[in-house]
């Protein structure tokens, strides 16, 4: 988790510096240059984020795993509304093992394909009942053998409840990464081999992190604030969304919206407002 900065926040680029990626993008980049700007985006992103976490709810390495599982064509908001619940029945694995699949599907229905993520957690459970004495494991070598998880949920759990370093490539990091001009690849396998060999391993948790937040919060999928990006004149992608300042700012969201984040239990460095309980309100 990132440490609050003393550092002034952030704002957005002036005209003079959003021309800079036009620019730069009449003349093909070298391998190293690309190297460089990433570097710099993530030293820039760690200024933008310095309170950067993981956005589920979790208290112990389980919780983590099943949260993750459960975040798949869903939001990390949905999820943590619906985990109360769910570890208040079944706080460990054994718990879970031995749940009605009916019991444990309605539970965790308000996060969508109830019924596979259901079969998953299941799965998971007495994998880690049977094969694991009742442990999460810390190697993704273990991890990747469990139901319903891959590398994604795998360097999830390592990186945050483990302290391993991994590159976790969800759609977020994935759609940002090939708009910064990282990589070309689709395939989340081979964007985390070349993510991977772009940064220092000691980076690579903590960039998921801020590379996420900035998609959240700024560059959205269908329309980017370019207008109120901090790291515009880094991006090759300037362009794609509203470049307007004014305009670009009625674009952000959770705490660079004033809005709430996704998290019922924000850590403390947070600046923004915590979620609320699942059926406080309707989501946006």
């Amino acid at each position: 988790m990132g440490k609050a900065s003393a550092k002034k926040p952030k704002t957005a680029a002036s005209p003079a510096e959003i021309a800079k990626p036009a620019a730069r993008a009449a003349k093909p980049e070298s391998h190293l240059a690309m190297v460089r700007r990433a570097r710099r985006i993530n030293r820039e992103l760690a200024e933008v984020y310095p309170y950067a976490h993981p956005e589920l709810d979790f208290r112990n390495p389980f919780e983590l795993l099943v949260a993750t599982v459960l975040s798949a064509q869903t939001t990390d908001l949905r999820v943590n509304q619906t985990t109360p619940a769910l570890f208040a029945a079944y706080p460990t694995p054994e718990d879970m093992a031995a749940a009605a699949p009916e019991h444990l599907e309605e539970i965790i229905r308000p996060t969508g394909f109830f019924r596979a993520k259901a079969k998953s957690l299941l799965g998971l459970s007495q994998a880690l009942r049977d094969n694991f004495g009742g442990e999460v494991p810390g190697r993704i070598e273990d991890l990747v053998t469990l139901p319903g998880v891959g590398r994604k949920t795998a360097n999830v759990v390592l990186g945050n409840a483990f302290g391993v370093p991994g590159i976790t490539v969800d759609t977020h990091f994935g759609r940002l990464v090939r708009r910064f001009k990282w990589t070309e690849q689709d395939d989340p396998e081979k964007v985390e081999a070349e993510i991977c060999a772009i940064f220092p391993k000691s980076e690579w948790t903590m960039l998921s992190h801020r590379v996420v937040f900035h998609g959240r919060r700024i560059c959205h999928a269908r329309k980017p604030a370019c207008g109120a990006c901090p790291i515009a004149p880094l991006c090759p992608a300037y362009g794609e969304g509203e470049t307007d300042p004014e305009k670009a700012r009625k674009l952000l969201k959770y705490e660079k919206g004033g809005q709430p984040g996704q998290r019922l239990a924000p850590p403390p460095d947070y600046p923004g407002l915590p979620a609320p309980p699942l059926g406080a309100r309707t989501e946006p």
